[in-house]
């Protein structure tokens, strides 16, 4: 679901510090760019992988990137899909994929074999990919997932580890996506609520600088779970486009830009995982 109104205005704003081009466009322009021959992507001096792709393959979808990098994009991660050997990273390729118009059935095949008790975001993510499928949300992965709520109402990468902001808004938006309403949701969006800074921007945990990605995250939760997002935090996720359309990871560092980038696009877009197919 879009927040048109806030969105517009983020663009607006943004569109007025960089020029015409507007954020998701100069976004696109970027990940275009930074693709390779083959489809693949890669941060500057390193090797392409899966895992990347398949982010910036969903920020090529989110912004509305040209037809031939999306397809290409799909080849690379069709093409390497053995390439994959960990369920997050299954579910996530599965998660680009069908946001690209394709339908893994190997990777959704593995996912339907998924069982509770394993990494969070593992679960979180087979819930993501299921669910864009078109295919209902596993009730024991559901059921764990809520089970691992903590006290405080966020999530962890992991059991029984500290709760960040990532990871909380990646469960909002597996829970939402699964139908969950209700007070897991609430309280999951008064824990996301604490990784905010005065800044408008959310850090990764509680005291931490704020960043683009982090931001970009509980971005995507709230409009999953149909709330406002302030428009300081709109400011804040303004502040760090660079001229070549990319996303610095802070106010104090540029880094893996792709990678910030690709994560950045859907919360522009005003969508939340999983994205829906082409």
């Amino acid at each position: 679901m879009k927040l048109l109104g806030t969105l517009m205005a983020a663009l607006v704003l943004a569109s007025v510090a960089a020029g015409s081009t507007s954020p998701l466009q100069g976004a696109a322009a970027y990940l275009v760019g930074a693709q390779q021959a083959d489809g693949a992507f890669a941060e500057a001096g390193r090797q392409a992988d899966t895992s990347l792709t398949a982010w910036a393959a969903l920020g090529l979808v989110a912004s509305h990137a040209s037809a031939d990098a999306r397809a290409k994009a799909l080849a690379y991660l069709r093409a390497h899909e053995a390439d994959s050997p960990q369920i997050t990273d299954i579910a996530l390729a599965a998660v680009a994929r069908i946001a690209l118009g394709d339908r893994p059935d190997a990777l959704l095949a593995k996912l339907r074999g998924v069982q509770p008790g394993g990494l969070v975001n593992a679960e979180t993510w087979t819930i993501l990919a299921l669910r864009g499928a078109g295919e209902p949300a596993p009730g024991a992965l559901v059921e764990d997932l809520l089970a691992t709520q903590s006290r405080t109402g966020g999530w962890s990468w992991t059991r029984h580890g500290a709760s960040d902001s990532n990871d909380t808004a990646a469960a909002i938006e597996a829970l939402r996506a699964a139908s969950v309403t209700g007070r897991p949701v609430v309280r999951g969006l008064v824990a996301l609520r604490g990784f905010r800074n005065r800044d408008g921007g959310y850090g990764l945990t509680r005291g931490r600088d704020s960043d683009a990605q982090s931001t970009a995250w509980a971005i995507q939760a709230l409009i999953a779970a149909r709330s406002k997002p302030l428009a300081a935090t709109w400011r804040f996720l303004a502040k760090l486009r660079r001229v070549d359309g990319s996303y610095r990871y802070s106010l104090r560092y540029a880094t893996t830009p792709v990678w910030v980038t690709a994560q950045v696009a859907p919360a522009l877009a005003g969508l939340a995982y999983p994205l829906p197919g082409e």
